[in-house]
Order: structure tokens, then C-alpha cells, then sequence
């Protein structure tokens, strides 16, 4: 758990704002692209106030970079300075080539902002972490965020995207049920990870979305469960995801709301205006607000 505390507003609200695929290089490649997403970054954190910043993963293209740690450095350093709290999630592109997860959460430790943790050692990935939003009036817990590593490449014959493994699927029922006992009831949760679960591609098919879908869903080919084990937890009410450029879509299936970012990086490839998402939580409620800026 995080010493920094995450609180409701007195008004009863919790503002998240979600930056993904930021896609921060090292100068060498189009460098005023970078230099208009780390502006536009800047301008929405001003402009929103949030309570807290998520990045969901691919903050730097690592593989076009020499220099990783000065990169990502770069990339997290405009956040970093506005003081909010601020948790990450890597993606597929952040530890290819030259530093590794474990390395990129060293570095956001440095910071007292940061509220990114490495999770349990014992399960697949870097970064299986949960955060809670305190009431507005008591220290109690009464909004909960689960954060997962959902990997990068999957291996052959298998092939595609990486699937949040089973283990860590695990991992989530034990936490979520353990809060449930301490707070009588499931809290209010979201969940975020870098690339989509298959569930996204069937509330594509079942015509229950809202947004822009201009790509496919690039989602694991193999479905471990994570969305039925939130479901029979009853926590979960929106999950959180980045990885394609082209979509923005909300898919609504069974109660539970699949929501894409909006990209943010202007050094990558993808049609989208560049932007972010807010997600604006209700204290004592089951329900959230989220809007593209």
C-alpha cells in the first residue's frame, strides 16, 4: 500500500486523469513530435487538476531510443513536477530493448509522488498493485484501483499480445476479497492495464460501445478469465486500457464498462487527435463519469 494518501474531495468526487502511449523518444526521431506531447501534457494536468495521473503504458519507445533511463526520465518529468500523485503501468514497448520493468519502477521510486509499486514477486509481471481512495470525511477505504502488468509479446507457436496470466488473476480475487470482508461489501473498483482483454473485441461485436473504434482490438489470443473473476467479485465497475492508437471506444458488457484511453503521443503512428481521459469517481456510489479531452 501507498504512504501518499488519495482522498475524496469534500465534494464527494475523485478525479483520475489517464495518459497512454506517449510513445517519448530520445531527440533523434522527429523530436518536436515529443516535444508537442509532453507540452500537451502539461496543458491538461493544468487545466483538469486531477487527484491523481495514470499513465498506462508505452511511455517511451525504447527500442528508438540509446538511452532509456534519461528518456523515460524525460517522459515522466512534467508529471513529476505538478506534485499530483501519479501511478504507472508499462506496456509492450517500454522494456524492449536496453531496461527492464524493474528498472523503470526504481527510477518513479525516486519520486515522492509516486505511488507506482512493484507487486508480489511470486506472480508473472512488474507492476500488480492495488490503490485506495480514502472518504471524504474518514481514513477509511472507499474506492479501489487495481493496477496489471499485462506483458508484452506472447510466445510462439502462441504468438500476438501477451494475457494477463492466471496467477495474477489469483492475485486479484484474494485482494479483492479480502477488502470485501474488512469493508463488509465490494468496494467501488477500476481496473487498469496497457492491452485490452478479449472482452473489449466482444462488446465490439455485440454493438455496445460508444466511441471510435479505427482498428482492430489487438487483444491476447488467449483469454485467462480476469474479466469473469471481476464480474463474480462484483468490485470492478470500469476497466482501463491503452495499446491501440485508433480506438477510444467505451464497450459496456454485463454491468461492467471496457473503456480505451485516448493516445497522447504524437511521435507514433494513429489518426486520433491526441488527448486524454478523465474518469471522475462518485463517493458512496457505484458509478463513474469519464470523458475524452
Amino acid at each position: 500500500m501507498t504512504s501518499v494518501p488519495l482522498k475524496f474531495r469534500e465534494n464527494g468526487t475523485f478525479k483520475i486523469v489517464q495518459f497512454t502511449d506517449m510513445h517519448i523518444k530520445d531527440g533523434r526521431i522527429e523530436p518536436e513530435k515529443d516535444d508537442r506531447t509532453l507540452t500537451l501534457m502539461q496543458s491538461i494536468m493544468a487545466e483538469q487538476k486531477p487527484d491523481l495521473i495514470v499513465l498506462t503504458g508505452d511511455v517511451i519507445s525504447s527500442y528508438d531510443v540509446e538511452d532509456q533511463e534519461k528518456t523515460f526520465r524525460r517522459a515522466i518529468a512534467g508529471v513529476v513536477q505538478t506534485g499530483i500523485p501519479f501511478a504507472v503501468i508499462y506496456g509492450n514497448h517500454d522494456s524492449e530493448k536496453g531496461i527492464t520493468r524493474q528498472r523503470l519502477n526504481e527510477i518513479v521510486k525516486e519520486y515522492a509522488s509516486n505511488l507506482t509499486e512493484d507487486g508480489p514477486e511470486d506472480i508473472h509481471g512488474v507492476g500488480n498493485y492495488i490503490l485506495t481512495v480514502a472518504g471524504s470525511r474518514n481514513d477509511e477505504a472507499a474506492a479501489i484501483m487495481y493496477f496489471f502488468d499485462s506483458g508484452d509479446s506472447a510466445p510462439e507457436p502462441i504468438g500476438g499480445y501477451e494475457w494477463i496470466h492466471p496467477d495474477q488473476v489469483q492475485w486479484y480475487r484474494m485482494e479483492s476479497t479480502k477488502l470485501a470482508q474488512k469493508n463488509s461489501g465490494p468496494l467501488p473498483g477500476l481496473a487498469f492495464f496497457h492491452i485490452p482483454i478479449p472482452e473489449y473485441e466482444q462488446t465490439w461485436q455485440d454493438g455496445t460501445i460508444n466511441g471510435i473504434k479505427g482498428e482492430k482490438v489487438c487483444c491476447p489470443k488467449l483469454n485467462s478469465g480476469l474479466f469473469t473473476a471481476m464480474l463474480e467479485q462484483g468490485d470492478v465497475m470500469g476497466t482501463f486500457a491503452g495499446h491501440d492508437h485508433d480506438n477510444d471506444f467505451i464497450g459496456e458488457l454485463h454491468g461492467i464498462q471496457l473503456c480505451y484511453g485516448r493516445v497522447t503521443g504524437y511521435n507514433t503512428y494513429g489518426k486520433l487527435e491526441r488527448g486524454a481521459r478523465v474518469i471522475t469517481l462518485h463517493e458512496g456510489k457505484r458509478e463513474f463519469d469519464t470523458w475524452i479531452v
